[in-house]
């Protein structure tokens, strides 16, 4: 195995790790305690549960971690094809993966303002409860302004994807449609929020284009053929 299918299939390993962390998150992390538009509920959700919403938070920043090493393990592979667009992932990523983390203090603030004895013996309930689904909203809004660098990613991404000549130029081209359609959902998220009916289009073409490079990477790697330097000129 020459060493860009040892990259390659690193990187397949990553996003792999990734998106079963996600998955994980999603179904049986701090999310699945929280009830939309009920306050009281959700607050009696995180009391009764508190393990599984710790375990959902670190699974939330276990998540950013393996991102980000996604990102670095594609950088690495990609990079002979051109490097300043390989960069130019690899930062977008991790600027994203900044904001993620970042906002993610919100979700942990739940549990600190719960487990204070002295606020919750000076505020009301209605208003412990008030400030739970309040940081827990800064923490969506915190989750979605980081689509902002993780649907900017997408385009160097692509095209480096498109341009390689070792992994497939349809994945590339899915790529460059994602970014445009997640970058939409970014936009609609905070200008239209009413409007959601470009998700129906953004997570198909996001499950297509990251379970399909992750498992092109896992199972085909680059083949025979080892990255070349396509242009590395600034």
């Amino acid at each position: 195995m020459n060493p860009s299918n040892k990259t390659a299939r690193t990187a397949g390993a990553f996003y792999l790790a990734y998106i079963v962390i996600t998955i994980l998150g999603a179904g049986f992390g701090a999310s699945a305690l929280i009830k939309s538009g009920d306050a009281a509920g959700t607050v009696n959700n995180i009391l009764a549960h508190e393990a599984q919403f710790r375990l959902g938070f670190m699974i939330d920043l276990l998540a950013a971690l393996l991102f980000l090493l996604t990102a670095w393990a594609l950088y690495a592979l990609l990079k002979p094809v051109n490097k300043n667009l390989a960069l130019l992932f690899l930062l977008l990523n991790l600027g994203g993966v900044v904001v993620q983390c970042l906002s993610d203090l919100f979700l942990f603030a739940p549990l600190v303002l719960l487990n204070s004895s002295g606020s919750m013996n000076v505020f009301p309930a209605e208003q412990v409860q008030a400030l739970v689904m309040f940081f827990l909203d800064l923490n969506e809004n915190g989750f979605m302004l980081a689509q902002l660098f993780f649907a900017a990613w997408l385009f160097p991404l692509g095209v480096l994807v498109f341009k390689s000549g070792f992994l497939p130029k349809i994945l590339g081209i899915i790529l460059l449609i994602h970014f445009f359609s997640w970058s939409a959902t970014f936009v609609c998220y905070f200008l239209f929020p009413g409007f959601t009916a470009i998700t129906f289009i953004s997570y198909p073409l996001g499950l297509v284009s990251e379970a399909g490079l992750t498992l092109w990477l896992l199972i085909k790697g680059v083949g025979h053929q080892a990255p070349t330097l396509v242009e590395s000129r600034s």
